[in-house]
């Protein structure tokens, strides 16, 4: 038979503890007997019990049961979700009563029946996960409603390198392939990350995010990980982690590349171990999560400039999808604009609205450093501030920012400068990332290596 649970028995009759730990150790994981009651919260803490079998009377000549009582309440202070079954002598079924009133699932005569204790502890050790489902379930369904808070609408574009990304999304999304997400802020990439969830098989149940530039390095294993009551000073009550949270769903770390050396090593043994442990506790928690990162950071040039694990690259990424800024999309901005605009006349109820040429004309030619977040704020802006239901150019209070365009020079320049200049620039605009830039100007990665290393960019 395969053995579940772990179990503590509290007796204080060594012949009696010795039958009992005899008759159950082949029954569960783990048995530990305990003659000292006083042992008790220290024991508990020395391992994830899941059932107590707790004696009613430690004292000699007294049989009132309350020294049980007492350890009982302790017990569930501790640990609200341990089972506790509790021993006592033939007759004393008002005590075990008043027992269960106060917390224990059930209780056991003296002499006891082996087969009626073992199906009792089996009962036990049911509602005991019973309970930490539940709670599981609550505190996961806190944080998920938290996650579903932040609103965003379906991913849109129409240009081909958005074609492309989508058809990548396409393959990827019923595959359990751990997705690296680049791009400059605001570009989509938790966009990206909500579509591929939505056509996995993990869609029905809902992505947990985390942003990880947001988490304090003294709150990281508890975030992420979990904790059990009492593991720290503010550890009051237990804290299922991210990645316990989605368990058959999908973790999207979000900013992965502002995590530290020595975080980047605990998420890398995680995922390699395919398993937690919470702070506080010895209990091993396996996982299985589906794994999508996201960043605006050249991660290739952290891993040569040693900010970065090599080997947790090649765990996250996978497959890589490269989200291009929103000035080299296009007709896209006008998809965009339109959805935004249509969106927040809704909202704001000011009917239906429409851009006026000059606007339009604005729109496309602005550069956009924060991307569709941006142009949101923009379009939401132009809503409330537009006096009638064509919004202007002034409406939008685009920013003047410096001319990106790059100069004509006073003197002509060889090709080699010429070209050196444009793979500079490509670099810089793919923020280091040669696939990205090899794509934009059509040449092979292997090509625009070899340019790099003859022009020593």
């Amino acid at each position: 038979m395969l053995k579940k649970g772990n179990l503590l028995i509290v007796e204080d009759n060594p012949e009696i503890l010795e039958a009992l730990e005899f008759f159950l150790e082949d029954e569960f994981n783990l048995v530990t007997g305990l003659k000292n009651p006083n042992l008790l919260p220290s024991t508990l803490q020395s391992a994830a019990y899941d059932i107590v079998l707790l004696d009613m009377n430690f004292t000699a000549g007294i049989n009132t049961g309350n020294e049980g009582l007492y350890w009982l309440s302790e017990v569930i202070n501790y640990d609200p979700t341990l089972c506790v079954i509790m021993m006592t002598a033939y007759g004393d079924i008002d005590l075990a009563v008043r027992a269960v009133k106060n917390g224990a699932t059930d209780f056991v005569q003296k002499p006891w029946d082996n087969d009626r204790l073992l199906a009792t502890l089996k009962a036990g050790l049911k509602v005991r996960q019973s309970s930490i489902d539940y709670k599981k379930n609550h505190i996961n369904h806190e944080q998920l409603n938290a996650d579903l808070e932040q609103q965003f609408p379906e991913f849109i574009g129409e240009c081909p390198s958005i074609k492309r990304i989508m058809d990548i999304v396409d393959k990827v999304s019923r595959t359990d392939a751990n997705i690296l997400i680049t791009g400059e802020n605001g570009t989509g990439k938790g966009l990206i990350a909500k579509e591929i969830h939505r056509r996995s098989d993990r869609s029905s149940q809902v992505m947990v995010t985390v942003d990880m530039s947001s988490i304090p390095v003294s709150l990281f294993e508890s975030e992420l990980f979990g904790h059990k009551k009492g593991a720290f000073t503010d550890a009051k009550q237990d804290r299922i982690g991210r990645f316990e949270s989605a368990s058959k769903s999908t973790l999207f770390l979000d900013e992965i590349g502002n995590l530290s050396l020595n975080m980047q090593t605990k998420i890398l043994n995680v995922l390699q171990e395919r398993q937690i442990v919470p702070l506080g506790s010895n209990k091993v928690v396996p996982i299985n999560v589906r794994l999508i990162c996201a960043t605006n950071k050249n991660l290739e040039r952290m891993v040569m400039e040693g900010l970065f694990r090599q080997d947790l690259l090649f765990r996250i990424n996978t497959i890589q999808v490269d989200l291009p800024p929103l000035r080299e999309r296009g007709n896209d901005i006008d998809l965009m604009a339109g959805f935004f605009l249509d969106k927040f006349s809704v909202k704001y109820e000011k009917g239906q609205m429409a851009f006026s040429k000059e606007a339009i004309i604005a729109l496309k030619s602005y550069p956009w450093p924060g991307n569709i977040r941006e142009l949101e704020h923009a379009i939401e802006k132009a809503v409330i501030l537009a006096e009638g239901v064509i919004v202007k150019v002034d409406d939008l209070f685009l920013k003047k920012l410096p001319n990106m365009n790059p100069t004509v020079p006073d003197s002509p320049v060889s090709f080699d400068d010429y070209e050196k200049d444009i793979i500079r620039k490509s670099l810089l605009r793919n923020m280091g990332n040669l696939a990205s830039a090899s794509r934009e100007l059509g040449i092979s990665r292997q090509t625009i290596y070899n340019k790099m290393k003859k022009y020593g960019l």
